[in-house]
């Protein structure tokens, strides 16, 4: 049985290709945090190998809350790895493993990948397909990656 909420079936299908590239953003940044985590060495080792990890376990959380507004939308989430890259926007560097400061680079600019295209998500939910419901369940996920971010950027000295 299709949802009746208020919204066109084609606006809920756009609103649900749309969730399933938050939901590819998502799973390539909790592989990284996940790959990062493993492979982190030298200064503040414990200190950001606990971050990686509270950071993935929110993520995790966080795609699995997409996953279900997807489905609650009456879509369906993209679920492996191939379809997650060819959606994503983020940049993966197989083989590579960066140095402690490289990776928080990376994910300072990958959270900020994703707070940007939230932003744009947000408008068009709102906007264009008059899915409200979806936009205030994007500001909830642009508030935590925002702060993720923020946690990030305090490794960094100030000029």
């Amino acid at each position: 049985m299709k949802p009746d909420l208020g919204i066109t079936q084609k606006n809920l299908n756009s609103v649900n290709d749309l969730l399933n590239k938050v939901l590819a953003d998502g799973n390539v940044i909790y592989i990284k945090l996940r790959k990062f985590h493993w492979n982190l060495s030298g200064d503040n080792f414990m200190e950001l190998h606990q971050l990686f990890e509270a950071q993935y376990d929110a993520i995790a959380e966080a795609i699995d809350e997409v996953a279900e507004r997807i489905s609650t939308l009456g879509g369906t989430a993209i679920g492996t790895t191939s379809e997650f890259a060819k959606l994503s926007q983020l940049k993966e560097t197989p083989g590579k493993v960066p140095d402690n400061q490289g990776m928080l680079k990376e994910l300072v600019s990958d959270h900020e990948t994703i707070v940007k295209a939230l932003r744009k998500f947000i408008d068009e939910c709102d906007t264009k397909y008059g899915d409200v419901g979806t936009a205030d369940f994007l500001t909830g996920l642009i508030q935590e990656h925002e702060k993720m971010a923020w946690k990030l950027r305090k490794y960094f000295k100030t000029a």
